[in-house]
């Protein structure tokens, strides 16, 4: 037995996940992630080490992809469309469906918005996704006459998977991002007892301890309800697919339960059409809501709304939830800019947030000024939380 593994990203630091893995004469590349926190070579795994005369085809016999975060699929339209790789990739139907959404809302900020130089193109994500083999849970698929892989469900976001691979007698698990205990509209990670000679594991907070789920979700409450009461506005930046729908579950429950009139927004278009898919795809998501499906689809918020940009500096209080996350880019960072001078608002960060973002910036500590480049400065006088 012989495996060797190259860390192209991830390797003691969050982002950018990209692991390529040798298994008895099999080289696979679990994730094709990009660093948000980047804007120069840096933001993409260096390909070159997989194979100096590129010739990635001959190098790697497949590609999987656990989830659709960017952290983790984000560099995959540049490494089919542009790097030149045509191999075969898998990953699971909400993940083929929902990540070039992801793909095209990033491509957007990064291009129309902030002026940056294209890396790939709309086209580029679409024939990307026309090369991807979709897989369902617990189904073994043979690669070739050696490699055979299967997907479990994670949790985590809607299709995110962990993946056992067999070659010969050798086996592996890796995953991406995933959770151990259900919530509002996933299940808990389930996978078969197995044999295995190595295991990779996503570890952003394994050596954190957290307060129970209830816990943390009735401080993020309460600090909600009591900003919105002061007449202050709260920004939750969030990526549009996952978390956010988990949180406006839970928003709106609470709203309906405290008869609370205060608006709740998310920005208009990529959430809109996340809930869609949701709805979609209501078969991968927790057995509560599944149960209840038939007399009420939980992705039907009566308190949240879409946003208007128009409404940015309207008099009164109000929630909005802006993408992207990390407020690297994007509406998000356009609300902050305005929001953030006013110490009546909040800011409540409900993901990690990667090294060089302004989300960072506000997880790291208590700042009063955040400079985004040498022409613009951001006064800080807002409350800011981050929830994990």
């Amino acid at each position: 037995m012989a495996i060797e593994c190259l860390v192209l990203g991830a390797g003691q630091e969050v982002g950018k996940s990209c692991v390529v893995v040798t298994i008895n004469g099999k080289r696979i590349m679990f994730d094709c992630g990009m660093h948000m926190g980047y804007d120069d070579h840096r933001r993409y795994p260096d390909f070159s080490l997989i194979s100096k005369s590129r010739d990635f085809d001959h190098s790697l016999d497949c590609v999987i992809i656990t989830h659709f975060h960017l952290d983790h699929v984000g560099a995959l339209p540049y490494f089919t469309e542009v790097c030149g790789y045509n191999g075969p990739i898998y990953m699971t139907y909400p993940t083929k469906a929902l990540a070039p959404l992801m793909l095209e809302d990033f491509r957007k900020v990064l291009v129309d918005r902030r002026g940056e130089e294209e890396q790939f193109t709309s086209l580029h994500i679409s024939q990307c996704m026309q090369k991807v083999i979709a897989i369902d849970l617990k189904q073994t698929l043979q690669v070739d006459d050696d490699l055979q892989i299967r997907a479990y469900y994670a949790g985590h976001v809607l299709g995110a998977a962990m993946f056992y691979a067999k070659v010969g007698e050798s086996a592996m698990v890796y995953t991406g991002d995933y959770n151990m205990t259900p919530d509002r509209h996933l299940g808990a990670a389930q996978i078969d007892r197995l044999e295995l000679d190595l295991l990779i594991t996503e570890s952003t907070y394994a050596t954190t301890i957290r307060d129970s789920k209830y816990a943390r979700e009735r401080e993020f409450l309460k600090a909600v309800h009591e900003c919105v009461a002061g007449g202050g506005k709260v920004l939750i930046p969030t990526f549009a697919l996952g978390r956010a729908q988990e949180l406006c579950i839970l928003l709106d429950d609470y709203w309906e339960r405290m008869n609370l009139k205060v608006p709740i927004y998310f920005s208009a278009g990529l959430t809109i059409q996340a809930n869609m898919y949701y709805k979609i795809l209501i078969s991968w998501t927790s057995q509560k809501i599944k149960e209840t499906y038939a007399t009420r689809n939980a992705f039907d918020f009566k308190h949240v709304h879409n946003f208007d940009r128009s409404l940015i500096n309207a008099p009164g209080p109000c929630v909005l939830f802006a993408t992207p996350g990390m407020i690297s880019g994007g509406f998000s960072l356009e609300v902050f800019k305005q929001w953030a001078p006013c110490e009546m608002n909040l800011i409540t960060l409900p993901g990690y947030c990667v090294a060089g973002t302004v989300g960072h910036k506000l997880m790291s500590g208590k700042p009063t000024k955040i400079v985004l480049d040498k022409d613009t400065q951001i006064d800080v006088r807002c409350q800011s939380s981050y929830r994990q």
